[in-house]
């Protein structure tokens, strides 16, 4: 999803993921120029499955980050909200200390700090609850449920529609302000608030039910809190803002 909108926010090329295994140092070598600036977009993104298949979700997330890293010449790692436990109740900020409670939130942060290692000219963004066109996520999910339908109320975060995140990546990679940026949408809202705007908006009738996490099981422990912050300044439109967007997209 954020690689496509990136490709029209940046005008720029795009690799897909059948063009370069991130994971092969040589050939990330040789596909990438040395003073190029990289958007690393790359990544395991399969929450549950990285708790059974960590190793592999390390390999792309972290060995194939560095790989990136040190062949460019700049190069911006987007990362997760996943990096934090949950257990704060205001924003997480930049300077806050990560502590992530999953398989995938830790192959995230071993990501960032590749990176950082690798290459003294990086950017490391933090978004979360990406939605948009072009994969799987929330939106698309809810719209292909009903009649009755049962969301998690006690997770809450700032859904981030992927258009959006592009724009701000695009003008981010393009000053020298280096190090970890989180960059989400603005408001707050928990999955079931999420699911009742989706289905209000889109003029679906559908009985919603708030749940719990624990009502509602999965392999990998979520953050209960995932509200990104920034010290830094950024502010992206309401999640709100992004959601009409998107929709309008759909129509």
């Amino acid at each position: 999803m954020l690689g496509r909108e990136l490709v029209r926010a940046t005008g720029a090329e795009g690799l897909t993921r059948a063009e370069l295994d991130v994971t092969d140092p040589r050939a990330v070598e040789e596909a990438i120029e040395p003073d190029d600036l990289v958007i690393n977009c790359a990544a395991w993104t399969d929450v549950d499955g990285a708790e059974s298949h960590a190793d592999e979700a390390l390999r792309v997330n972290a060995g194939g980050a560095g790989n990136v890293a040190r062949a460019a010449g700049t190069v911006a790692y987007v990362s997760s909200d996943y990096v934090f436990d949950g257990h704060k109740r205001e924003p997480y900020l930049e300077s806050d200390p990560p502590g992530p409670l999953s398989s995938y939130g830790r192959s995230k942060l071993e990501g960032e700090r590749a990176t950082a290692r690798a290459n003294p000219r990086h950017f490391i963004v933090r978004s979360a609850w990406l939605f948009g066109p072009g994969g799987s996520n929330f939106v698309d999910t809810m719209l292909r449920l009903g009649p009755a339908v049962r969301v998690v109320d006690d997770q809450v975060g700032c859904p981030t529609f992927t258009a959006h995140l592009a724009d701000a990546l695009a003008e981010l990679t393009m000053s020298e302000s280096f190090g970890v940026h989180h960059l989400a949408a603005s408001g707050t809202c928990s999955w079931f608030e999420f699911a009742r705007e989706i289905f209000a908006l889109a003029g679906r009738h559908v009985e919603l039910t708030p749940c719990t996490t624990a009502e509602f099981p999965r392999p990998a422990p979520r953050p209960a809190w995932s509200v990104l912050g920034s010290e830094r300044g950024h502010r992206l439109p309401h999640w709100r803002e992004g959601l009409q967007a998107y929709l309008g997209v759909r129509v």
